[in-house]
């Protein structure tokens, strides 16, 4: 039995935001934050979990809203903002580690993620408007 996604497209193309690495990546680090904060006790998902959550989850947000906009400033002012959620997130995930929710090889596994989003934003940011391929 297969499982329908009532958000899925009735058509097989994908909206423009889910083609772009940078999206995927950050749809990448969002998920796997949330495996990790899933795990952690009542009090730690209260106290900082559902912000890291939150904040990843909003960096792919913020691509895909700015996409939606349908101008290049809108899309690179949501993109700006998606890069600001990206360094709340990594804030957070330093507050994790210092709280000792995070352990080492859980920050190992995400700080490939958190190295590469930061300039594939700006080089997203810095495309839009250029390339008609961009959006």
């Amino acid at each position: 039995m297969s499982i329908h996604n009532p958000m899925s497209k009735p058509s097989t193309s994908k909206p423009n935001f889910e083609k772009l690495n940078v999206y995927r990546l950050a749809e990448d680090l969002a998920d796997r934050i949330w495996d990790i904060v899933v795990t952690w006790d009542r009090f730690a998902q209260d106290a900082v979990g559902g912000q890291v959550v939150r904040a990843a989850d909003s960096v792919g947000a913020y691509i895909a809203e700015g996409i939606g906009r349908g101008s290049h400033p809108d899309n690179r002012r949501f993109v700006r903002t998606a890069r600001g959620s990206l360094y709340e997130t990594i804030h957070f995930l330093r507050r994790a580690f210092r709280r000792n929710l995070l352990t080492k090889a859980q920050t190992d596994a995400l700080k490939p993620l958190l190295e590469e989003l930061p300039p594939r934003l700006n080089a997203y940011l810095n495309s839009i408007g250029r390339f008609s391929s961009a959006e």
